[in-house]
């Protein structure tokens, strides 16, 4: 039997690699256009930023490597400009002509390919994308003589190439469309993260995008007519002559004007399929549609990875997910259904758990979010809550800041997560909880690890089942910052912070009574509610619930902010608070 893989990198070396396991005796080949083959794409920024110090590293497998061990043909520069179904050939072009494989089962691997956004000068020779090794022998080459850099796009790998020219020494611009980076996060979760950009240097420009790119000519102009612009970052109005004479420079929707000795272009991908989807394979926005095995809508044909569909394990939604690990778990489960087709199991759905670095601060999230919930008209409640890492009086304790998403019938849907130490060990807990089908109260009798170093009698996680279990049951009432406006209206807003606490911004109209006085001051407060339901807050949600349970067995109506003030101004912005 003849395999034939196009594309060599996650999903097809997996494929190719657990197909030798398979059977020795088959003939296996990987067509792969590019340079390499099994090389660390996610590892790319890492390298730009010097972390990743040796090139080398980044190829974790060669031709000849793959040929020693796996006895598997790859041949690099080989581009795949056709497919014949019914003949069952490919069509190779090389740079020495063009030739036709046969295959009896052909394997579909191409990734998918950077979105370039149509925009004078995205030409430019200092303009670049960051998805290949040589995308980043380029960025590294152009950031050596750089000064500043602008990154069109704020995802994971926008973000960790703007940390990574960040160290480096540049000046960094971060251009996004949406209204927060890291918009697949909550604006809460992704706001923390904001923050520790703009330490690091990183100026964000977000609800924006990129209108053209100003090429600076030799004789040290600016192409193009550019009016004088307000730049935001620094409070000053900028001209096309005034930008640095070193730069050049990249306009904004807004009118802004950004120099750029440098510009990363990262927007999003999207699946390399048109000479598939020309050959009659069934694609549905440009992805392959597959079924649970991977298998195409024509015989002998499978394909995996980023170009193909995958089912949200959550909501059912069908969509690309272009992730390392589900790829690579794809493609070995095609291996065995080509070969073990009996035996062979499903690709299982897809959680999308990813996780991301910072600076100091760790961003991280699995299963849907609140938008997905919504387009698949499923109900949901959400929770938040802080705690810290491991156990508080241990040196180092930090806070981390999770959401938590269930069903009505208790069932977890999704979870995100911001913070330092730890973030990954709780996600990756919750990835497996909602694979398994857990509901928010199972989490309350997960047996984790505890040691002070570590973490706490009463894991971060064991507190998200308990707070869920306490809205399930009814034992707590919610309100989110997202409904302040209304609250303020309908409710009195009883803030238990301290009153150090409260002079440092609060919310309008709301009365201050620390939560350890509440008992105290009881006529005060039925006083002020005068009838009115009370709407309970403090910093993060625990000294509210405090306040909130001994209101409640006063017989008053009450509930607590969701995740308290520290999730309302990032929610909504300090402008929500009187100062």
């Amino acid at each position: 039997m003849r395999i034939v893989i196009i594309g060599g990198n996650a999903a097809g070396m997996s494929c190719a690699a657990r197909a030798r396991r398979n059977d020795e005796s088959a003939e296996i080949l990987v067509l792969e256009r590019g340079e390499h083959v099994s090389y660390a794409s996610c590892g790319l920024p890492y390298y730009v930023g010097g972390e990743i110090a040796e090139r080398e590293d980044l190829l974790v497998q060669t031709p000849r490597s793959l040929s020693a061990v796996l006895n598997i043909t790859v041949r690099t520069g080989s581009e795949v400009v056709a497919i014949n179904p019914a003949a069952h050939t490919v069509d190779v072009r090389t740079a020495a002509g063009q030739e036709t494989v046969e295959y009896d089962a052909l394997v579909l691997t191409p990734g998918a390919k950077p979105f370039i956004p149509d925009i004078p000068g995205i030409g430019s020779s200092f303009v670049s994308t960051l998805r290949t090794v040589p995308d980043a022998d380029r960025v590294t080459e152009l950031a050596r003589n750089a000064t500043s850099a602008v990154v069109l796009g704020g995802g994971f790998i926008g973000l960790e190439t703007a940390e990574a020219l960040a160290i480096r020494g540049l000046k960094v611009h971060v251009v996004d469309l949406a209204g927060h980076v890291l918009p697949m996060m909550e604006p809460e979760i992704a706001a923390p993260a904001a923050a520790q950009l703009r330490e690091l240097g990183v100026q964000l420009h977000t609800g924006v995008g990129a209108t053209r790119i100003i090429e600076r000519t030799a004789n040290g102009t600016v192409d193009g007519s550019v009016g004088k612009t307000d730049d935001s970052a620094n409070g000053s109005s900028m001209d096309g002559n005034s930008i640095p004479n070193s730069s050049h420079a990249i306009e904004l929707s807004n009118g802004e004007v950004l120099p750029a000795d440098l510009v990363l272009v990262s927007i999003g991908v999207r699946p390399d399929t048109a000479i598939f989807e020309a050959a009659g394979i069934r694609c549905d926005r440009g992805a392959i549609d597959v079924d649970e095995h991977g298998r195409t809508s024509m015989p002998g044909i499978w394909a995996a990875g980023d170009a193909t569909l995958s089912t949200d394990f959550v909501t059912g939604a069908r969509r690309p997910v272009a992730l390392a690990g589900p790829a690579n778990r794809a493609g070995r489960l095609i291996a065995d259904d080509i070969c073990n087709p009996e035996t062979a199991r499903p690709i299982p759905a897809a959680l999308g758990t990813s996780i991301i670095r910072i600076g100091e601060l760790t961003v991280a999230r699995t299963g849907a979010g609140r938008d997905d919930l919504k387009r698949a008209g499923i109900q949901f409640h959400a929770i938040h809550l802080e705690a810290t890492q491991h156990a508080s009086y241990f040196p180092g304790a930090i806070a981390m800041r999770m959401l938590v998403l269930f069903g009505d019938d208790g069932r977890l849907l999704g979870t995100q997560i911001v913070g330092g130490e730890g973030v990954d060990k709780r996600i990756d807990v919750f990835a497996a909880a909602i694979r398994s089908g857990a509901a928010i109260d199972d989490l309350i009798d997960e047996d984790l690890a505890y040691s002070p170093p570590f973490g706490q009698a009463k894991d971060p996680v064991n507190l998200a089942g308990m707070l869920g279990e306490n809205v399930l049951s009814g034992k707590l009432r919610l309100w989110y910052a997202q409904e302040l406006a209304d609250v303020a209206r309908t409710d009195l807003i009883l803030d238990v912070r301290s009153p150090a606490e409260f002079a440092t911004g609060h919310v309008r109209g709301a009365l201050n009574i620390p939560h350890t006085e509440v008992r105290a001051r009881m006529d005060e407060i039925l006083d002020a509610a005068a009838g009115r339901p009370i709407a309970v807050m403090c910093a993060s949600g625990k000294r509210s619930h405090s306040a909130y349970r001994i209101l409640v067995q006063h017989g008053l109506s009450a509930r607590n902010l969701s995740g308290g003030m520290h999730v309302l101004c990032d929610a909504l912005g300090d402008g929500a608070l009187n100062r």
